[in-house]
């Protein structure tokens, strides 16, 4: 059964769709990421252009995110504070993405650079997630740094006290983490934990039990952010697509979080390693393989 996607302009089987949806939920029940940086590749393998790829898995992360950050929420796992700090940067950012965004639609080269990007992303990503898996499997010992130095934020001017994280760290570091935050939304789709959650560890040295929560609470609004700024500049959000692609999500979470329960740990990151890369090399073909109608015809209103 075809639906018809009224901004992506094409129909597409509502089964594949749903299926789509449903591997990324299953991805975020088994290793708890969003998705965010598979789903955008995928639409783009069945069709949908980039560009609206971008700007409908965006808008799908609102949804997802919100939920967990209700979770987290309740079990008071959440640093407000600083979660501001990071939103004010994310919102500064978010805004420039998405002018950077209009910009590059508008000159013709923002499907070039969707696809070049999440190249290089998805293949340093998978490249380290494979590497440490191995390593791990193999049980291959690894030396320990014992590095006392403190994080960078504390080295910084303009300090500011967070109780809730028990930090005392300037607030340029949390505002400039938010902005690199907010850019890769706006271009990747992405929810951004991928370097949102490393750098609440080590750069503002926050405890880990409040890290998912606060970041999850600023993705919601940078992707609220960047869907609205993105649906009334450059028309990219089909509401369709994601509706479809979120109804699927969240009955494969189910299965996904029942799935990860019983594999091991470090066979769970070696086949995301695996699918990682695998969605890179897909990629990387397609920016090299000539298309199979090399004319299209276009018309310029006046």
């Amino acid at each position: 059964m075809n639906i018809y996607l009224p901004i992506a302009e094409m129909s597409v089987n509502v089964f594949l769709l749903l299926g789509l949806g449903g591997i990324t939920g299953i991805l975020s029940g088994l290793f708890g990421v969003g998705g965010g940086f598979l789903m955008t590749p995928l639409l783009i393998f069945i069709g949908v252009p980039p560009a609206v790829s971008v700007s409908t898995v965006a808008n799908q992360i609102i949804a997802s995110s919100a939920s967990g950050f209700l979770a987290h929420w309740r079990r008071g796992n959440v640093d407000f504070k600083i979660g501001l700090y990071l939103l004010a940067g994310g919102m500064g950012g978010s805004t420039l993405g998405v002018a950077l965004f209009r910009w590059l639609k508008q000159i013709g080269y923002i499907d070039l650079f969707i696809s070049v990007i999440y190249v290089m992303f998805l293949g340093i990503i998978g490249a380290m997630m494979a590497g440490e898996s191995i390593r791990t499997i193999l049980k291959v010992a690894k030396k320990v740094s014992h590095n006392d130095k403190p994080p960078l934020a504390t080295r910084l001017p303009f300090k500011v006290d967070f109780p809730k994280s028990k930090l005392h760290i300037s607030m340029i570091m949390p505002i400039l983490i938010g902005f690199f935050v907010g850019v890769m939304v706006s271009l990747m789709g992405i929810g951004g934990g991928f370097f949102l959650i490393p750098a609440m560890i080590y750069l503002l040295g926050m405890p880990t039990a409040v890290v998912i929560g606060t970041s999850l609470f600023q993705i919601i609004f940078i992707t609220a952010n960047v869907t609205f700024l993105q649906a009334i500049t450059t028309q990219t959000v089909d509401i369709m697509l994601a509706f479809i692609l979120l109804s699927g999500s969240v009955i494969g979470a189910q299965f996904g979080s029942r799935l990860g329960a019983k594999l091991p740990a470090e066979y769970l990151r070696a086949l995301l390693a695996a699918l990682v890369l695998g969605v890179a090399i897909k990629l990387a073909f397609g920016l090299f393989t000539p298309p199979s109608d090399i004319y299209s015809v276009s018309f310029i209103n006046d």
